[in-house]
């Protein structure tokens, strides 16, 4: 227990460290009790918190109190019980990410031992952190060419039926306000008081970051500078796009909130916050990761025409990038499409309708979902490609 006194020089130490390569740790504890437990992993958690300056990379700890008897129980280690029977095998984790790098720090602990545990005796505990290169690797084929492009029309539907959710609540303005509602959240240089949809989204990135959403190359987040640190290792995906930052979530959040959300909900409060602000969430995050699919087809369009692409990317002619990026008669199509499938999956249609032949009436309005395909999605899309291409070159090695 009295190691926990020394967990800021503990902590002082591994953070003068610039490589961490292996590190032996020994304590010497008087009492092999409960306490020392805790003490062990407070110093496992102080390492967790140290090792974030450092390189990320995957260690394993062990503590062993090689002091005991090869026959003590952990349980009359961990619970200072002289006589515990049975055996036990004691561990934990933690995980956290270096903040340099997008790979896993994970750390366990085992405590072995068994019979014989006396008070007053002295037991040496090692600590042995050592580094391993285990990497996790996306074995689907989510990101070949062919199955991007097939990927595009499925997310016509997420993104349909996120309107036609959100579509059920009114307008709650605010949730769109600062200060409206009482969230725990502030604006660091103003003071402001957040709206509730932005203290939604950035509680969901928190979320959805710990289980490695963002390390995925198809999806942005909308505050990437407050994603947490990783639970789950990073995978490693295949290399189809180049390195990039690109990202139009500011403009996709403005699009949402002053045009799309009035053209679907039907003005006034029904006090549904927490349920308009999901809502609202999901139908972000749908058209976020198919208006940043994009890049995806720009990389595809650049690779069979990389002659052209070159020459225009070279003389910085984001103009005619643009036009040949541009077909009316897909995008029309496109259009059509989605607009019928508005008005299929967005009608509501009961037997006595059916029988008496009324008008149907629908959730969305069709025409409206098509219009912002023809004025939104399909536009940014095409802006991400045009920024995407102008960089390609700079990364022309890949």
């Amino acid at each position: 227990p009295g190691a926990r006194k020394n967990n800021n020089w503990f902590s002082r130490t591994l953070e003068k460290q610039t490589v961490f390569r292996r590190t032996r740790l020994q304590i010497s504890c008087i009492f092999c009790t409960r306490g020392t437990v805790r003490a062990l992993l407070d110093l496992m958690a102080h390492l967790a918190a140290c090792a974030r300056s450092s390189q990320a990379s995957t260690f394993r700890l062990t503590a062993r109190p090689s002091a005991c008897s090869p026959d003590t129980p952990l349980a009359a280690i961990s619970h200072g019980n002289r006589r515990a029977r049975g055996s036990t095998l004691l561990s934990r984790s933690l995980t956290t990410r270096g903040l340099a790098s997008t790979n896993s720090l994970r750390y366990s602990w085992l405590v072995r031992g068994a019979h014989s545990v006396r008070r007053g005796s002295k037991s040496k505990v090692t600590l042995n952190v050592v580094q391993s290169h285990i990497e996790e690797e996306d074995t689907s084929d989510t990101f070949s060419l062919d199955e991007v492009r097939n990927s595009l029309i499925r997310q016509e539907d997420s993104i349909i039926f996120s309107l036609i959710e959100r579509a059920q609540f009114k307008l709650n303005a605010v949730v769109y306000q600062s200060d409206a509602i009482a969230v725990p959240m502030y604006e660091r240089h103003t003071g402001k008081r957040a709206s509730f949809l932005e203290y939604y989204l950035r509680e969901s990135e928190q979320m959805h970051g710990k289980m490695r959403r963002y390390t995925s190359p198809d999806e942005m987040a909308f505050y990437p500078e407050s994603l947490p640190p990783l639970v789950l290792p990073a995978l490693k995906y295949p290399s189809v796009l180049v390195p990039n930052n690109i990202t139009l979530n500011d403009d996709i959040l403005k699009l949402y909130i002053d045009t799309l959300v009035p053209g679907i909900c039907k003005d006034g409060d029904d006090h549904n916050y927490g349920s308009t602000a999901m809502f609202d969430v999901q139908a972000l995050q749908a058209l976020s990761q198919r208006i940043h699919y994009g890049k995806f087809v720009a990389e595809a369009k650049f690779r069979s025409s990389r002659d052209m692409y070159t020459a225009l990317i070279k003389a910085q002619d984001a103009d005619a990038i643009m036009d040949t990026l541009t077909f009316a008669k897909v995008e029309k199509h496109v259009v059509d499409r989605v607009t019928k499938k508005a008005a299929t999956y967005g009608q509501d249609i009961t037997e006595m309708d059916a029988v008496e032949g009324k008008m149907i009436s629908y959730k969305v309005e069709p025409e409206l979902v098509g219009e912002l395909y023809s004025k939104w999605v399909m536009p940014l899309t095409k802006k991400v490609q045009v920024k995407y291409l102008l960089q390609r070159l700079n990364h022309e090695d890949n």
